[in-house]
């Protein structure tokens, strides 16, 4: 088993160095760089990040996975197979060498390291093998960020590659994860991918596990990650790893950290996830009081801001008196208040986030009105029920052309509030590769 691990990762990295530009003599790069596509065609609004993967003709194709900032580990559409030369991978596939389910990263995935456990998931068990192999597979279960159903994936050796960026632009050279060690992730059938978006073949974990992207990507780059998310499916929005500088165009002299403020980011028993501290919610100068010890946390995966329900009555009570005079009309679900509105949309007051130290988190109309119809727009948030497991879950809708940079080594989140108030966007990242 040892000398065909050694074998694998020989191989690997020969392949690898087919498409490293990476020299004593590359160009200086800060981080790693990757487009976000925002996907219109799932139940829900739902955001991607396009990686490389190695397929079955050693050569580097685009894959398209789901951005989520909770997830345990990675996992996406392949094959394990324990051929080291992937001689036998089926055409237009991805194969990843098999975890046996005697090495330590099942056990320490199953126990330390899995989803939440939901009725749906089936027992994980040793019993699977592969031909001629002679080891048991490592079955571990995956959620669906979709439907929410449990299905059984095989722990695997995998690779990604990321493009690198001196903060302007996209560069010319490769930046792979597996410079130190290769990443666990997991392989899904197709079958796992129901309801997902078209192209989309997986979920790329950037949570604090230690099994989630950005532990792969530290050396040498700084634990940084940053996201800047797109506010349609026709613009691509920017993500990256490492110490920034960031630019959007046309400021081009302008790095995007100089809007941010900082609040930091807080743990919650055995989650992965982010989670800050917010004291309460103002409109218009009115206060909304937030309980003491709860917890707002920040998903990729909701789609919009879901308030429990006492605070959530307290904001529909004042932002209604704010707006009387706008015409209600009758709710469309999931929101509480609609008003009548043609697709020029409305102005509204802000809703300001209260943070510690007096920071606030500002909300401005792009971010709080959703337009559902050509004659109806909606407040973006949703009654998340008397019983909420968090008080506040802040969803992608108030992310969308905000940028957020989340500094896992000093715990804190930076977030600039809406870039069009700065006249620029998400979408404004230079993806031109500099020559």
């Amino acid at each position: 088993m040892y000398v065909l691990l050694q074998l694998f990762f020989i191989v690997i990295a020969f392949i690898s160095l087919e498409h490293e530009a990476i020299t004593t003599h590359a160009q200086p790069y800060t981080s790693v760089v990757a487009p976000i596509t925002k996907h219109t065609d799932a139940a829900k609004p739902l955001y991607s990040v396009q990686v490389l993967s190695t397929d079955a003709n050693n050569q580097l194709s685009n894959e398209n996975l789901l951005i989520d900032i909770d997830a345990p580990f990675i996992w996406h559409k392949c094959i394990v197979h324990f051929d080291t030369y992937f001689t036998h991978c089926p055409p237009n596939e991805i194969c990843s060498y098999p975890v046996s389910c005697e090495e330590y990263q099942c056990t320490d995935v199953r126990t330390l390291y899995s989803y939440k456990k939901n009725p749906s998931c089936k027992p994980e068990t040793n019993s699977s093998t592969l031909p001629y192999w002679g080891y048991c597979t490592c079955p571990v279960n995956v959620v669906n960020p979709v439907t929410g159903s449990c299905s059984l994936a095989d722990l695997n050796y995998d690779a990604f590659t990321l493009i690198t960026s001196d903060g302007r632009n996209a560069g010319v050279d490769y930046f792979n994860s597996h410079y130190g060690v290769y990443p666990n992730a997991a392989c899904v059938p197709s079958s796992s991918l129901v309801s997902f978006p078209a192209n989309v073949s997986g979920v790329m974990a950037f949570s604090t596990s230690h099994y989630a992207l950005p532990i792969y990507l530290l050396s040498p780059l700084k634990n940084t990650l940053a996201l800047c998310f797109p506010s349609n499916s026709t613009a691509r929005g920017v993500l990256f790893f490492g110490t920034g500088p960031y630019y959007l165009l046309p400021q081009s002299n302008v790095d995007v950290r100089s809007y941010l403020s900082y609040t930091p980011l807080l743990k919650y028993q055995n989650s992965f996830g982010y989670f800050i501290s917010v004291n309460s919610i103002v409109i218009k100068k009115r206060s909304i009081n937030v309980p003491a010890n709860t917890t707002t946390k920040l998903s990729t995966i909701d789609p919009y801001t879901t308030l429990r329900t006492d605070i959530y009555n307290g904001v529909i009570k004042r932002f209604s008196m704010v707006t009387k005079r706008l015409r209600t009309v009758k709710p469309v679900a999931p929101f509480g208040l609609c008003f009548s509105a043609s697709t020029t949309g409305l102005k509204v007051p802000d809703i300001d986030f209260i943070l510690p130290d007096g920071k606030k988190w500002t909300i401005s109309t792009t971010n709080s009105i959703k337009q559902v119809t050509n004659e109806v727009a909606c407040l973006a948030f949703v009654d998340g029920g008397a019983t909420s497991e968090h008080a506040i879950v802040i969803g992608t809708f108030q992310f969308e052309d905000n940028f957020l940079e989340f500094d896992l080594q000093n715990s804190t989140l930076g977030f600039s509030s809406s870039l069009l108030l700065k006249k620029t966007s998400c979408a404004n990242f230079n993806f031109t590769s500099k020559l």
